[in-house]
């Protein structure tokens, strides 16, 4: 039986919670884009309709379609937040606080709405531990990439605790509406968030050394002869070097400290000066 998804949640009005929320809006689902502020919620809405509008300039979609999809977005608190088919979690990557809004979510929302986490790194069964046994059957981790909106890669991770046929379910329903679902097993990074260890790691220890020279090149090279879209820094720039750094801590961790997953002390060094990269104008690069 093919899932069916009416109304949605986001839990965290941030970058990738917009994208996210934008994206479901196009589908024709009811979304609700919640955060801890109403303004903040109110703010990302209206960026995500700027957005539209800017996409019906480019042609991209009609007039008819853009005041559609904004009639399919509205600005919530986690109070006020209403009954819904899905929620995903995209907040700080910091377990104690998910935790606490997974209880929260628990108690608010039917038992038939499916719970997920758009984390990058976290234990989806250790998270799902913040949960009721019966939440747990319906519980997951759908991790997206940045721009939600167009990159098409959705990682599924399930754990023993879902219900059979769950996350094929998710997964074909992603399938069905443009995206790539990978069906990943719950580990460290999971597919994506693993392998970019290295991708990020060895550039940063190939320059050792601040050095925006060396840094554009190696950028250069990976373009140009590995056919990535960006290269290692300009990437860590646009995702933001802090949260590069705190997913890089968690997998290390969780491989006890394997030495080619440790992070670099550049980046501690960066973000320790507040250099996240393009959200404050400075990081590998100057975005002034």
């Amino acid at each position: 039986m093919a899932l069916q998804l009416k109304s949605m949640a986001v839990i965290g009005a941030g970058t990738m919670g917009k994208g996210i929320a934008q994206w479901f809006a196009q589908q024709g689902l009811q979304v609700q884009l919640v955060d801890t502020k109403i303004e903040i919620a109110k703010t990302s809405c209206d960026q995500i309709v700027a957005s539209w509008k800017k996409l019906v300039e480019k042609k991209k979609f009609t007039e008819e379609q853009a005041l559609m999809f904004e009639t399919m977005l509205s600005a919530k608190t986690i109070d006020d937040i209403n009954h819904c088919d899905l929620v995903i979690e995209a907040i700080v990557e910091k377990k104690e606080i998910k935790d606490q809004l997974f209880k929260k979510l628990d108690e608010k929302l039917p038992d038939n709405c499916i719970f997920a986490s758009n984390t990058s790194s976290l234990s989806i069964a250790e998270l799902s531990q913040a949960v009721s046994l019966e939440r747990r059957a319906r519980f997951l981790g759908l991790h997206f990439f940045n721009p939600a909106t167009i990159m098409k890669l959705v990682e599924v991770v399930g754990t023993s605790d879902v219900e059979d046929g769950l996350a094929s379910q998710i997964a074909s329903w992603f399938q069905a509406h443009g995206k790539e679902a990978a069906q990943c097993k719950d580990g460290p990074g999971f597919i994506v968030n693993r392998l970019a260890r290295s991708f990020y790691g060895e550039a940063l220890r190939i320059v050792g050394k601040e050095n925006a020279d060396q840094e554009r090149e190696v950028d250069s090279i990976l373009k140009q002869v590995g056919g990535f879209q960006m290269g290692p820094f300009e990437l860590m720039d646009l995702i933001g070097i802090d949260i590069n750094l705190d997913v890089t801590n968690i997998v290390w961790h969780a491989f006890h400290k394997n030495p080619r997953f440790a992070p670099h002390p550049l980046q501690e060094k960066m973000v320790k000066e507040g250099r996240f990269g393009k959200k404050t104008k400075k990081g590998f690069f100057s975005y002034e």
